[in-house]
């Protein structure tokens, strides 16, 4: 207890608050600060993501010119995703489909899931152990087809600039159903920059198609805002624990993204250097975004049994220093 506190809310703590007017009336949001310098907001009503991220006051994300969009206006047909991409910190992708849009065993799947649209069925949180804690449970079951929940915890310290976020998916239905999850972590001005370091532990980088391989070289470097500029996305392998950071010099703080590759075992960057369409992208996931039907072409698909769960956690770390 600190005596010289009237309420814990003077230094940290969660509020939670409804936007009002515009495509986001109604989206329920938690604004969580850990009296440190870290600010972030989950989107209970979209799979509480993370929308908002700063650091000592400076911005850290990307937010989309869409802006706040509530499922209500999400459209599930091909690439209809990009209507309501918010982007913010972190959208999640999947459960059913991750990546491109396409058809798979007859199914035709939208571009990156309808996860990320979904409100959360349940949600709380608690201060317990140095640590405020967010608990939501998002459902994507359906009557005669697969039936699918994504468990989530966000822990943020009371003590360190960090959060992770800790996932269960579980297959609570009577057949199997593929399993895909990416962490569409979106980094933004004024962290991200041309005068941005990035730095990736990888042991490879590949090309996803022709248009990275042309500069395969400078993968890891920023530039400025671009006019029209046609997205590149880089493939990492790793052999150990991966880690991918963006620190700016400019601004004297940056972030680390930590994740297991042994079950998060693709990692995507996106390089989107456009105006006002200025974004990186640092992607953790069990599968890579070409789509379902290559994953399972590929034999990388994961499918869980009736039954069956499979957990995954991703750190994210602010940074003073490199």
């Amino acid at each position: 207890m600190n005596k010289y506190l009237g309420h814990d809310s003077q230094a940290y703590g969660i509020e939670e608050h409804r936007l009002v007017g515009g495509k986001g009336d109604g989206l329920r949001l938690l604004q969580v600060r850990n009296g440190k310098g870290l600010d972030f907001t989950v989107s209970l009503d979209r799979c509480a993501d993370i929308s908002r991220l700063s650091y000592k006051g400076i911005n850290m994300g990307y937010f989309s010119p869409c802006g706040y969009v509530a499922p209500t206006f999400y459209d599930d047909k091909e690439d209809g995703f990009l209507k309501s991409f918010t982007a913010g910190f972190l959208t999640t992708c999947g459960l059913r489909a991750v990546g491109a849009a396409c058809e798979d065993e007859g199914e035709k799947l939208p571009l990156h899931g309808t996860i990320g649209n979904t409100p959360a069925e349940t949600s709380y949180w608690e201060e317990k152990g140095g640590k405020l804690i967010i608990h939501a449970v998002m459902k994507d079951e359906r009557i005669f087809s697969h039936k699918l929940v994504l468990r989530r915890e966000i822990i943020c310290s009371l003590e360190t600039n960090e959060l992770e976020i800790h996932d269960t998916i579980e297959n609570r239905g009577d057949m199997d159903s593929p399993a895909m999850l990416m962490y569409h972590m979106n980094l933004g001005y004024p962290l991200l920059s041309e005068n941005a370091i990035l730095k990736v532990n990888s042991d490879e980088v590949v090309p996803r198609d022709p248009r990275a391989a042309e500069d395969l070289d400078t993968w890891n470097q920023m530039l400025p805002p671009q006019k029209q500029f046609a997205e590149q996305c880089y493939f990492h392998k790793f052999s150990k624990d991966g880690v991918a950071l963006l620190y700016n010099p400019d601004v004297k703080v940056g972030l680390a993204i930590h994740f297991n590759p042994k079950n998060l075992t693709h990692f995507t960057q996106w390089k989107q250097m456009g105006e006002r369409d200025y974004v990186l992208g640092l992607e953790p996931g069990n599968c890579h975004p070409n789509g379902r039907d290559k994953m399972r072409e590929e034999g990388t698909l994961t499918v869980l049994k009736p039954g069956e769960s499979v957990s995954y956690v991703v750190k994210v770390q602010m940074l003073d220093e490199m």
